[in-house]
């Protein structure tokens, strides 16, 4: 499986939440900067939503877009840091395939040029489920810009080379669509 790139954009279906106890639709600056962004690349939003920080909630909903065929990639903000109440990374590893070490270093390392070593304490990490990429952003506006500007607009852009992400998703096997559909109904997952 190759993710080298290709001559032209080939549009992701991307889903944002935000993980916040605090913020509704109104409040929620960080996800609409990452809806403006993914729009503005040429990707297609497929869902958009705002959950609590809850550990079960959070993995009923990113396991739905797991196993939906037409999400390729997720994109969450909220909940990476040190509050008693921030659980993404404990919500979300464990269903994860595969990790990618590298994005959760490469944000820490862009982000300390802007905040400098209070960096240490985000705990931003990307991943891969069932052929759709997961990426976990801190929910600050700021964090979600260095995040989508230094990583995410080039890694989920099928054009940038010599490798990006774009090539690895949207390849769930057959038989789990097959299955996806039987247990759950075509339009149930969004």
């Amino acid at each position: 499986m190759s993710s080298k790139p290709s001559h032209e954009l080939i549009p992701m279906n991307i889903a944002i939440l935000t993980v916040s106890d605090t913020r509704g639709e109104g409040q929620d600056s960080s996800g609409q900067f990452l809806e403006d962004s993914v729009v503005e690349a040429g990707h297609t939003l497929i869902a958009r939503r705002i959950l609590p920080d809850d550990v079960y909630l959070m993995r009923a909903l990113i396991s739905s877009w797991i196993a939906d065929p037409q999400v390729h990639a997720v994109v969450i903000t909220g909940g990476t840091g040190f509050h008693e109440r921030d659980s993404t990374p404990e919500a979300l590893r464990p269903l994860l395939d595969k990790s990618i070490e590298g994005f959760g270093e490469e944000f820490r390392r862009l982000s300390a040029a802007e905040i400098g070593t209070s960096t240490i304490q985000s705990r931003a990490f990307g991943g891969l489920a069932n052929h759709t990429v997961i990426f976990c952003l801190p929910g600050s506006t700021g964090a979600c810009r260095t995040g989508w500007n230094g990583i995410l607009s080039t890694q989920l852009d099928s054009r940038h080379g010599p490798c990006n992400f774009s090539a690895l998703v949207g390849r769930k096997p057959d038989r789990a669509i097959a299955r996806l559909s039987q247990v759950i109904g075509k339009n149930a997952v969004r």
